[in-house]
């Protein structure tokens, strides 16, 4: 996987650096998730949350403060003080979209934060009523080309990735359908299944659950490959969208200039937790692909991840509702 310059992590001397992490941690640590409880961030926090205090004999505590399409508890961290004790898990929508949807942001994206580690991403199922006459992704553009701008589709939040990837189909078949924002991805899926839209691309952690209950029809998933645990949907890629992938990636942050020999602590914990068998299965069980990666390979991967969904909202003049 290929992130926006954050910037190279603060060098702090030896004896500092140790000074100021020997005994981390020795009182709580705030892990702020700038989205509602119940949704995959969230997931994803609880859990690293969960093993970090294990692994590291502290506590790690998350705290959920919604608002901004991620941009408020994102920006709590780039606020906070630099000594480790508060860190924020932000998907992409948070990290990679914001900056380009935003005006103005209350923080510095590139320069605001030091990279952790890219932990994991899920997919989303492009979904429908089960009771829909749309039944696959043929259906789908060909009612979208019969009636433009008719058909709507369900976000998670304007300047999500819920937003952003269905535009991403949308432009690449050529294709309008009409965005209804909603706060959450609760409410997303509730309006969907109440038919007050037709579609919604749903992350798996949601999904899933009512795709095998039946409630839900999924078309197609984002993802390069098929989800394992629902392996007869086909990807937007086979149905046709060549090079199509959209998947919700979960970035773990510190606030710029804490000391490196903690983010590297935090980064080390966090690869060493991902790779626990336990964990492993807990996120498979909600078809999320583990990254695990370095803070060195952050900024890179960022910088692809902005650049194109960035030409994605220029090309298609997206605006913040």
């Amino acid at each position: 996987m290929g992130l926006c310059g954050i910037g190279a992590l603060p060098f702090v001397g030896g004896g500092a650096a140790r000074a100021q992490t020997q005994g981390y941690p020795n009182r709580a640590v705030t892990i702020i998730v700038p989205f509602a409880p119940g949704g995959s961030t969230d997931f994803v926090a609880r859990l690293l949350a969960q093993h970090l205090s294990a692994k590291l004999n502290g506590n790690f505590v998350v705290e959920n403060r919604a608002g901004g399409s991620g941009t408020l508890g994102h920006g709590a961290v780039a606020r906070a003080r630099p000594d480790g004790y508060t860190l924020g898990v932000s998907p992409t929508g948070t990290f990679a979209l914001a900056p380009f949807l935003f005006e103005k942001l209350p923080y510095d994206s590139d320069k605001g934060f030091a990279p952790i580690s890219l932990l994991a991403g899920n997919a989303m199922f492009v979904c429908v009523h089960s009771s829909s006459d749309i039944k696959t992704y043929a259906d789908l553009i060909a009612a979208a080309k019969a009636q433009p701008g008719k058909l709507t589709y369900a976000s998670a939040g304007a300047g999500t990735i819920a937003h952003l990837a269905p535009e991403l189909m949308l432009d690449m078949s050529g294709t309008e359908m009409l965005h209804v924002a909603y706060r959450s991805g609760g409410l997303q899926v509730q309006a969907v299944i109440a038919r007050e839209a037709n579609l919604g691309f749903i992350d798996t952690v949601t999904a899933i659950p009512y795709i095998q209950s039946g409630e839900l029809r999924a078309l197609a998933v984002t993802s390069v490959g098929r989800s394992p645990q629902v392996p007869q949907v086909p990807t937007l890629a086979e149905c046709g969208l060549t090079g199509y992938r959209a998947t919700n990636d979960f970035g773990f942050f510190a606030p710029a200039g804490t000391p490196s020999e903690i983010v590297r602590q935090l980064s080390a914990s966090a690869r060493e937790i991902l790779a626990m068998p336990e964990v492993k299965a807990r996120l498979d069980a909600a078809s999320i692909d583990i990254y695990a990666g370095t803070s060195e390979a952050f900024p890179p991967y960022q910088a692809e991840e902005a650049r194109r969904w960035g030409d994605l909202i220029r090309r298609r003049n997206i605006k913040m509702e």
